[in-house]
């Protein structure tokens, strides 16, 4: 295991922070190894990801995100440097016990905090593709890092303004930013491959989660995948599954509530006015906890 300090510029808020190998100083709280805080086999994901055998998720804590509505805020706000700790290796043993038990990938959920570590570890190629689960608040160099070892790009469109990446996110140069990285994403791909199986080999995912309240955001994230990517080549996931956190800050009222059928409805209406077709959509029932992994075991 590495034993020195790096000064970490891996996401878009180059806070610089010092980080060691059991704790860091950065927005993320992470340190030089990698927290993981679960994985195992999700049958959860988009149907081409997670198929008949499940996906092979790879749960990393602490975010550079942390989005206000954050269903996995339990691992993603603050850093807790008591879960178990892995360097590049120990992360290829976890891939390769998910591999055994037949999933279908290896999907690494929030893992741009450790990009460095887990480019080391996919420096030999794996026998199935790799999926990078991202929330696209992504710098284009450390997407850069990725080629040849990221085969599938998960990526989320969460924001299509400023105003919106700032009240829930504290990023407010979010939709500039993962644009630019998305775009970077598909230069890596090229378009969607998916196997006669029906599971996806290769290409980029771009999924966006409606906000109560929030439909124009929807429709401005709607505009720009229409604007700046071929629908053909690119799947778009629209998700209704938002949940509702407990202790949600009175100036964000409008996330007490579930996205209602109206709202969802007119998204997806919009979504096929502007020919976007290939993708997913999704029904009332995911909008429940089940959806939620139980992050208070190691495994699944």
């Amino acid at each position: 295991m590495t034993k020195d300090k790096f000064i970490c510029r891996l996401c878009p808020r180059e806070c610089g922070a010092e980080r060691y190998p059991e704790y860091g100083f950065g927005y993320c709280k992470a340190g030089s190894l990698a927290g993981v805080s679960r994985f195992g086999p999700h049958m959860w994901e988009e149907p081409c990801i997670s198929g008949a055998n499940g996906s092979g998720t790879v749960f990393f804590r602490g975010c550079q995100l942390r989005c206000v509505y954050c269903q996995n805020h339990v691992i993603s706000f603050g850093y807790d440097a008591s879960q178990p700790l892995f360097d590049a290796k120990g992360l290829r043993s976890i891939y390769q016990e998910l591999i055994n038990q037949g999933v279908h990938n290896i999907n690494l959920v929030t893992p741009t905090h450790f990009a460095n570590v887990i480019a080391e570890s996919l420096n030999e190629p794996l026998p199935v593709p790799v999926v990078w689960n991202t929330g696209g608040y992504e710098k284009a160099e450390t997407i850069e890092m990725l080629q040849n070892k990221v085969q599938i790009y998960l990526t989320d469109f969460k924001y299509g303004s400023a105003e919106c990446g700032g009240k829930y996110s504290n990023a407010p140069d979010y939709f500039k930013t993962a644009l630019a990285a998305i775009k970077k994403m598909f230069e890596q791909t090229g378009p969607y491959v998916i196997g006669s199986d029906g599971i996806m080999k290769s290409g980029v995912i771009i999924r966006h989660l409606v906000l109560p309240g929030e439909l124009e955001n929807t429709f401005d994230v709607l505009d720009a995948v229409r604007e700046n990517f071929n629908p053909d080549q690119i799947l778009f996931s629209l998700m209704c599954q938002y949940t509702p956190q407990d202790g949600m800050p009175e100036r964000f009222k409008n996330l007490t509530s579930r996205v209602s059928e109206t709202e969802y409805s007119r998204a997806a209406e919009y979504m096929k006015t502007l020919g976007i077709l290939n993708g997913f959509l999704q029904s009332p029932e995911s909008a429940v906890s089940d959806y939620t992994p139980d992050f208070s075991v190691d495994k699944q």
